[in-house]
């Protein structure tokens, strides 16, 4: 098992609200052609984590709950110090008292997304509160320190049965993607919010990869991608993320990934798991 500084980590309360969704209108997909289709925000009851990210009759569908603070100041805290695995708890409405998880970050919209089961979907509400209690920022894997950790709870890391081999770490995912598909969210910053798209419109690229049956929640490894001090091309370098969101319409766009580690020198190797996939190891179903 790896050893980590969890225990110097500060576990804080961050709290938003359920959106209502957003559409805009006119949107025009990437071959030319107008839409007018669900999109970000609410509460989606029949796509969850697990999910195909494809074929959707919608763009960036956000997987279970989305939600938002409406102060930006809070928003930043909410979307930065969440990290994917923790609990995230209802504090008001029918569903009050309800536990799931946080799946994911959603850049531009700066939305965090939550899973719950159908039967706690049933009961929120448009502007239910959710608290998240957040951890996660600031971890470290001891005698790994130059790997860069985020967005994960220490918990979930655990679970992921990462291995130490040949002065890598193993890491299991389901796919990997080339730099040269890495789309929308290129080029920040940072990466501690937020997530960047892998592009869809070259169909026949995404099946050289075998990405078209990409899940939501799936581990992915992004091959010549630096996520650690923004989003960039570094030859060599290797990170890992969570695919967040599905597919989408717009050019540059597609499926979202949540990053949750990366090594500029690629200490980081991949091991092929059809199971790597946030379902199996939160017991989602």
């Amino acid at each position: 098992m790896l050893k980590t500084n969890v225990e110097k980590l500060i576990e804080t309360s961050v709290r938003g609200e359920v959106i209502q969704p957003r559409v805009w209108v006119p949107q025009i997909s990437h071959r030319g052609e107008p839409f007018y289709l669900p999109s970000t925000g609410g509460i989606t009851y029949n796509v969850k984590i697990g999910d195909s990210a494809f074929g959707w009759v919608g763009d960036h569908i956000e997987p279970g709950v989305t939600i938002r603070a409406k102060d930006e100041g809070e928003n930043s805290a909410l979307n930065i110090l969440a990290c994917i695995g923790n609990v995230a708890k209802v504090v008001s409405g029918d569903a009050k008292g309800e536990s799931g998880f946080v799946t994911g970050k959603h850049g531009g919209a700066e939305h965090v997304l939550v899973y719950f089961p159908s039967s706690v979907l049933e009961k929120l509400n448009i502007g239910d509160q959710i608290l998240v209690m957040a951890k996660g920022q600031g971890l470290k894997i001891i005698g790994w320190e130059d790997i860069f950790v985020c967005n994960i709870d220490p918990g979930l890391l655990e679970k992921l049965n990462i291995e130490e081999k040949d002065g890598k770490l193993v890491v299991p995912v389901v796919a990997e993607v080339p730099a040269h598909l890495m789309g929308s969210g290129i080029g920040s910053t940072q990466v501690v919010r937020g997530d960047y798209d892998i592009m869809t419109a070259d169909a026949k690229e995404l099946e050289a990869y075998g990405l078209q049956n990409l899940r939501l929640g799936d581990f992915v490894l992004l091959r010549d991608c630096d996520n650690t001090y923004g989003r960039g091309f570094l030859r060599g370098a290797v990170s890992i993320g969570v695919v967040i969101h599905s597919d989408c319409l717009w050019t540059g766009h597609g499926p979202g990934v949540t990053v949750i580690m990366s090594s500029k020198e690629g200490k980081i190797e991949g091991r092929i798991d059809k199971n790597a996939n946030l379902a199996n190891y939160l017991n989602i179903i």
